[in-house]
C-alpha cells in the first residue's frame, strides 16, 4: 500500500494523517445494490425506449411521454413500492392515460413483455465490484443496505454471487434518514466509522449525510432520472466522497 506524502503545519500535518489513519482503520461499509454494485438501470432505460416505440404518440414527443411515465412511476412507487410490480403498473397506466382508453389484453400483453425482459437479464456486475469486494471484505465490515421489492433484490443479490462478503442485509421499502439511523443501531455502528456508498444522491447519499454517516458517492452516468438531486452540504465532522470507479475504493479503504 502506497502512503501520501503529508506537507504542512503541525497541527495541520496531525489533523490529516489523523484523517488519513481513521481510512485505513476498520471501517462498516454499507454498500447500494442496484446501478452500484451490478447494472440495473440501463435495462430499465431499454424497456422504456422499447414501450414508447410501441405506443408511438402521434402528438406528444418521446420526451414528453418520459415525462408522464416519469410521473406515473412516481404514483406507483407512492402506492406499491418499488419493483418490477410497479414499474409494470406505471407503463400500463402511462398507456391508458395516453391513448385515453383502456389497453386491449393484446396491448397489455405487450406492456408486460418490457418489463419481464428486465427480470431475465444476467446480473452484470459493475466494473472492478469483482475484484475489489472480497478485498473490502477482508478489511472491513460490509453491509448491504439497498431498497426495493424484497424478494426481487434478494434474487438479484444471490445469483450475483455476492453475498457471502456481507456480514448483514439490509432491503428497506425506502432509504430515509430515519431508516439509516435505525440500521446503524441495529447493527451497533460507530457514526465516526460508518459510510454509505452508492450511485444515488436522492437515496444513498443525502439522507445518510443527515443521518450523520460518511457517505461515498460513486458517479454513474445512467442512474435513473428519479434518483437525480443535488448533493447535500457536508455537515462539520462527515466525510464525503466523490469517486467515477467502484475500484477506486481502494484508495480510501
Amino acid at each position: 500500500m502506497k502512503y501520501p506524502y503529508i506537507a504542512g503545519s503541525v497541527d495541520s500535518i496531525a489533523g490529516r494523517y489523523h484523517d488519513f489513519m481513521s481510512l485505513y482503520s476498520r471501517q462498516t461499509l454499507l454498500l447500494d445494490a442496484d446501478d452500484t454494485l451490478w447494472e440495473n438501470n440501463i435495462y430499465f432505460e431499454r424497456a422504456i425506449a422499447a414501450f414508447i416505440s410501441f405506443l408511438d404518440h402521434k402528438t406528444h414527443s418521446p420526451a414528453e411521454v418520459r415525462q408522464m411515465l416519469n410521473q406515473a412511476e412516481h404514483e406507483s412507487i407512492a402506492a406499491m413500492g418499488y419493483g418490477l410490480g410497479s414499474f409494470t403498473h406505471s407503463l400500463i397506466t402511462c398507456y391508458q392515460r395516453l391513448s385515453a382508453r383502456e389497453a386491449t389484453a393484446t396491448e397489455e400483453g405487450k406492456i408486460r413483455s418490457f418489463a419481464r425482459s428486465i427480470a431475465d437479464q444476467e446480473i452484470e456486475l459493475r466494473p472492478g465490484v469483482a475484484e475489489l469486494l472480497p478485498q473490502l471484505a477482508e478489511r472491513h465490515r460490509l453491509i448491504l443496505m439497498t431498497k426495493g421489492a424484497t424478494q426481487e433484490q434478494a434474487e438479484k443479490l444471490e445469483r450475483s454471487g455476492l453475498a457471502r462478503y456481507f456480514s448483514a442485509i439490509e432491503i428497506v421499502p425506502e432509504k430515509k434518514e430515519d431508516v439509516y439511523r435505525e440500521v446503524v443501531a441495529r447493527h451497533g455502528c460507530a457514526f465516526r466509522s460508518t459510510w454509505m456508498i452508492g450511485n444515488s444522491p436522492k437515496s444513498d447519499i443525502n439522507p445518510a449525510l443527515d443521518a450523520g454517516l460518511h457517505a461515498v458517492f460513486v458517479v454513474h452516468k445512467d442512474t435513473w432520472v428519479l434518483e437525480h438531486a443535488e448533493l447535500s452540504a457536508v455537515p462539520a465532522g462527515q466525510r464525503l466522497i466523490e469517486i467515477d470507479h467502484f475500484a477506486r475504493l481502494a484508495d480510501y479503504f
